[in-house]
């Protein structure tokens, strides 16, 4: 029996694992430590979306006579239709059973409610979509539809991806959800806690530790830990997880601790070592004895944070590879939100998931928790381990998708890593987060692709270079249209998180970055993108140094949570007024629609007129110089080798052609007869990476131009 059980809490995604036990489960498989993990989030909403689970919901909607609305009315005068295609429809959005898309898609053949009414006429809706998708998108609103009739009728607090998320966010004070968790459990709590006691029953768990990643899991695992506490009171309770980190770092509300033993901060793999140590080994004899890392417990009534163990974090290439086992992997539905293939990416298919590198490699943007851990350490992990660790979670999945999860990936580690994926002839399918910066050539983003590379997600934030400037950013508009077309180019998807409201902008500058949007995609080069409201956090630059920024905080008294601030801004602006024109017009860009319209528009109260020129990304686009190679960059050949013809031409002189196939086209390069016999060894050295100056030794420039449109890369 384990003996430690690893939990993440309802709700976090549907379509796969939170990473967070997996990587502690590995990290504790390197220290010969057993542990059993569970995501009971996946469990709850499989045990709520079958055909006995929604009879109970009906019926307890019906029960207590909680259907008012006329949409819960007209879900419910349809729940024999609910009820006979729900099990079918779960399965298909699990992967199996694709011949049902095909039903899916029919007229008249899913029941109907409130999420159908925003479904776009399906040429525009589905332009870019197969019927997979297609059937994957009509599923998820009819999944979304029974979410509201449960959100409505039955748990006030129900949502896929966050559950009681409100009780959660910036909460510093726990009266509030302490009083929650004074009321009887809800229906979604009953079926998680009857889940709950079969784990404990199945493990025999002593130690059960909860990791909580965002506010939308809090509630959920303090509700567990309460239940665990009065059934299984021997039992000792633990939280780590992104929560914790950001907004715990001052809890001292001592009934807190009547639910969890522990909460842990940072990187969670030493912490968590010496945390079993203490509870396994109690005794003063053990070398660990009341020796925490960052760790807050309760002694003699008080909360204290214990930080007295002398030993160090285990460097990123000591920490294992993470481990799926025990999680249900071929249960996850896949599910699509919104008809936009990279918005897809967040919610559809199963993703392995891996850091390139601990923290940030920039750690300077204002609006980010730069102070903290998470991001200020910057740990690369070596290009050779992260293939390793790819192929061994390959071998344990059987998934060959990895989104990797870094703040912003670091340019040379992704090249270091696409290199190593290609010598190893992996086929691998990845994604991540970048900076748009510079160094993202126009060849590397080729060989990005070569690699398995489809996509990348960066922070554009507000589109104006003086705001991007008070963020510390490091880029520009400008920069950012030159990286985002060689990413298009390369064919890989690029989203953009877009950000307003941030401190001192001003209406005009809402206006011009919006401007700046419409022409990024009108021009082709960004795909996809999301607008999010600026959030004061603590741990952040503008947090620590609000003045600095033209903001006025309003402080509270904190002894719980501790992260989002209100403030007032200086200019004065309701910025809010603008989120739903900012949206709005963002979707319909999505579907390269509306570029023509005028931004007033998008809104009703009067705007004024963007000062950006109507050609400005156009002229960035146009107007960069190409810098000649240094000698000491690198040279890849991705292609094959070509096919030489040897020959003499009409002028008696011995000519070669080479004849270079590539996956869908071929070129011919003619040559004379001595280049022609060089160059397919020099391209055969080139697989395994020459300096330029080395292939420019052997090879005339103009060859090699030549072969930069049909495979060279120069890095």
């Amino acid at each position: 029996m384990q003996k430690i059980l690893l939990i993440t809490p309802p709700f976090t995604q549907l379509n796969t694992p939170y990473p967070a036990t997996a990587y502690i489960k590995g990290f504790l498989k390197t220290k010969g430590i057993d542990a059993y993990q569970c995501d009971l989030g996946i469990e709850v909403i499989l045990e709520m979306f079958s055909r006995a689970g929604l009879e109970q919901i009906f019926n307890y909607a019906f029960d207590n006579q909680t259907i008012i609305s006329e949409n819960a009315e007209r879900i419910y005068a349809l729940r024999a239709e609910y009820l006979q295609t729900i099990d079918a429809v779960v399965a298909f959005l699990q992967g199996k059973n694709q011949t049902f898309a095909r039903q899916i898609c029919s007229p008249d053949y899913l029941p109907e409610a409130s999420r159908f009414d925003h479904l776009d006429e399906p040429e525009i809706a589905f332009g870019h979509m197969g019927t997979q998708d297609k059937a994957k998108h009509l599923a998820t609103l009819y999944l979304e539809d029974l979410s509201d009739f449960i959100k409505e009728c039955v748990d006030a607090h129900f949502g896929f991806s966050r559950y009681a998320e409100r009780l959660g966010r910036s909460a510093n004070s726990f009266n509030e959800l302490y009083a929650h968790l004074a009321n009887a459990p809800t229906f979604v709590d009953e079926i998680t806690l009857r889940l709950l006691r079969e784990k404990m029953q199945q493990t025999e768990a002593k130690l059960v530790c909860f990791s909580v990643p965002f506010p939308g899991n809090l509630y959920a695992a303090f509700r567990c830990a309460q239940f665990l506490k009065k059934h299984f009171p021997a039992v000792k309770t633990a939280m780590g997880g992104g929560f914790a980190n950001t907004e715990l770092r001052s809890v001292s509300d001592v009934r807190v601790f009547g639910f969890f033993d522990y909460i842990t901060l940072d990187d969670g793999e030493l912490p968590l070592e010496l945390l079993i140590s203490n509870v396994f080994n109690p005794v003063k004899s053990n070398p660990d004895f009341n020796l925490y890392k960052r760790t807050f417990l309760l002694e003699n009534g008080a909360v204290v944070y214990n930080n007295f163990s002398l030993r160090k974090d285990y460097p990123q290439s000591k920490v294992g590879t993470p481990n799926y086992s025990d999680l249900p992997l071929d249960r996850y539905i896949s599910v699509i939100e919104v008809a936009n293939p990279m918005h897809a990416l967040w919610s559809d298919g199963r993703w392995n998931k891996l850091t390139m590198a601990h923290g940030c490699y920039w750690g300077k943007c204002t609006f980010c928790d730069v102070s903290l851990d998470y991001i200020a350490r910057y740990e690369p992990i070596a290009a050779g381990i992260l293939a390793d660790r790819m192929q061994e979670m390959i071998a344990q999945t059987g998934e060959t998708g990895f989104h990797f999860v870094d703040e912003a990936a670091p340019p040379a580690l992704m090249r270091s890593l696409a290199l190593e994926i290609i010598k190893r002839e992996m086929t691998v399918t990845w994604w991540t987060n970048i900076r748009f910066e510079k160094n993202f050539s126009a060849d590397l983003c080729r060989l990005l692709k070569a690699s398995g590379c489809i996509a990348v997600s960066g922070g554009l934030e507000v589109a104006s270079d003086r705001l991007l400037d008070l963020i510390k950013k490091g880029v520009t508009v400008a920069q950012t249209a030159r990286v985002t077309r060689n990413f298009t180019e390369a064919g890989i998807m690029v989203h953009a998180y877009l950000m307003y409201g941030y401190p001192t902008q001003t209406v005009p500058e809402t206006v011009d970055s919006l401007e700046m949007v419409r022409q990024l995609f009108a021009a082709g080069v960004l795909q996809s993108g999301f607008w999010h409201r600026f959030a004061l956090t603590a741990h952040s630059p503008v947090g620590i140094a609000p003045a600095d920024y033209g903001i006025v905080p309003d402080y509270q008294e904190i002894s719980f949570a501790n992260n989002d601030i209100e403030f007032t801004d200086s200019t004065g602006i309701d910025h809010e007024i603008f989120s739903e024109g900012l949206k709005k017009s963002l979707y319909n860009y999505m579907h390269g629609a509306c570029f023509d319209f005028d931004l007033q528009e998008w809104f009703d109260f009067a705007i004024p007129p963007p000062t950006v020129a109507p050609d400005y990304i156009e002229n960035c686009l146009t107007e960069e110089t190409q810098k000649a190679p240094k000698d000491s960059a690198k040279v890849v050949w991705l292609g094959a080798l070509p096919l030489v013809d040897f020959y003499t031409d009409a002028g008696g002189d011995a000519v070669a052609e080479l004849t270079f196939y590539r996956k869908s086209e071929s070129h011919a390069v003619v040559t004379d007869a001595e280049t022609g016999r060089l160059l397919p060894e020099v391209l055969a050295r080139c697989r395994a990476g020459l300096s330029y100056g080395e292939v420019r030794a052997e090879i005339d420039e103009e060859i090699i131009e030549a072969l930069r449109a049909i495979g060279l890369l120069i890095l």
